[in-house]
């Protein structure tokens, strides 16, 4: 769990992601601080109006970085000159606002709050399927928070799932520390067969699965695959955090997969599905990773091509066996974060870049930034409708789109009349 401090310059839209990058880091765990001197990551939400706004958001970025870990920038000003921070030669993540919770996490599992009660905000219903883990990871203290797997029956999860779909849900996004692991407190890993019936219920939505250990889905990933493949309503993306791309750093993490497992599961995913995304995270400057290792890790980066890739410096957590190593230095970590981040631009910009001139059928989730709307497409690709009250779009409606541009992480679809 990391400590965050949160800075919100510019507009209402602006407090209003901020609200919603602290509820999600919240929900994960995370914790505010008083300043950034006392956080392991400082989070700047920029805005970008006049000249004079540019050069204090610079300035203010520049002090924030040398007063903490790590500096993540998002908001207007990292949307739309993004490369001025690295011009200069300012050393953060520079993120999109629905990217930054993600960043945050330091290789950890996520941490639902208290209890698996769904929830419904807006179209989209969070529905918890478990909570607790099965791994023992040398870096991770959610572990002290949540305990081992604990599965409540398939039926009653379905039966979540089905009142929030009756309740106006358009989207359910299926969280859990591991959701690959479901059921296995029980003997028997479930998470194909919930799925299956999820999408069963009657009606006109789409499931997101979320995160899942390589470990824990290796050995049901052909069934999952084929779930996949034959249900509609799912999303084709799975987030499968890696995070080296060396075995021996996996083994001194204890990992419970090394990288052939992954690999294996990627190409499961490949021959079953003809278009979906691959999300992973890695973890850079782990106190045992050699230069040969993070060598590794690029090289398995470039190998799988992943669509969303989370990269994070490693940060020691209290009471977790990884904080008793002798770490690495500061400036090796930057180096080696700075790479891979350059590495994850160009693989993902060049995802999103293909998406041109293609149609694509969308839903649209949740605003976006002033007469936007945020959609996802099959693949849970990141779509943003401008100009949506000319096109009648509110969240909630299915529509069709021409993919007409794209930054690095999303692209931009005008909607396509009759």
């Amino acid at each position: 769990m990391a400590r965050y401090h949160i800075e919100t310059y510019g507009c209402t839209s602006n407090r209003g992601e901020s609200r919603a990058i602290e509820g999600a880091l919240r929900d994960a765990g995370h914790y505010p601080v008083d300043g950034p001197e006392e956080a392991d990551v400082a989070i700047l939400n920029s805005c970008t109006v006049v000249e004079k706004t540019e050069t204090n958001m610079l300035r203010r970025a520049r002090e924030l970085e040398e007063e903490t870990a790590d500096l993540i920038v998002t908001g207007c000003m990292a949307i739309a000159q993004g490369e001025q921070f690295a011009e200069e030669g300012i050393d953060a993540q520079v993120l999109h606002w629905d990217d930054v919770p993600g960043a945050v996490l330091n290789g950890e599992c996520p941490t639902p709050g208290p209890g698996t009660e769904p929830v419904l905000d807006g179209v989209v219903g969070v529905l918890p399927i478990a909570r607790g883990c099965m791994s023992n990871c040398s870096y991770c203290i959610t572990k002290h928070a949540t305990g081992r797997v604990d599965s409540p029956p398939v039926e009653e999860n379905v039966e979540k799932a089905r009142a929030l779909v009756h309740a106006g849900a358009k989207e359910i996004r299926i969280t859990g520390q591991d959701t690959g692991v479901y059921g296995w407190d029980a003997g028997e890993r479930k998470l194909p067969e919930l799925l299956e019936r999820i999408c069963a219920i009657e009606g006109d939505f789409r499931v997101r699965v979320g995160m899942a250990n390589p470990g824990g889905i290796h050995g049901i990933h052909e069934e999952l695959a084929e779930v996949f493949a034959e249900n509609e309503e799912l999303y084709d993306f799975i987030h499968a955090p890696v995070q080296s791309g060396s075995d021996d750093v996996l083994e001194e993490m204890r990992r419970q997969h090394r990288v052939e497992k992954f690999r294996e599961i990627v190409e499961t995913f490949d021959d079953a599905l003809r278009y979906w995304t691959l999300s992973t995270d890695f973890i850079v400057g782990f106190p045992t990773e050699t230069e040969a290792d993070h060598d590794r890790s690029m090289e398995l980066l470039r190998e799988v091509r992943p669509e969303k890739v989370n990269v994070t410096r490693f940060s020691k957590r209290p009471r977790t066996d990884a904080a008793e190593m002798k770490g690495l230095g500061g400036q090796t970590k930057k180096d080696r974060s700075k790479a891979m981040s350059e590495l994850k631009r160009e693989i993902v910009g060049e995802a999103y870049e293909a998406m041109v001139g293609d149609e694509r059928e969308v839903l649209c989730v949740e605003p976006g930034t002033g007469d936007s709307v945020k959609c996802r497409d099959t693949a849970y690709r990141q779509v943003i409708v401008q100009n949506a009250s000319e096109h009648g779009i509110e969240p909630g409606e299915f529509t069709t789109v021409e993919i007409t541009g794209h930054q690095t992480m999303y692209a931009f679809g005008t909607p396509i009349d009759g």
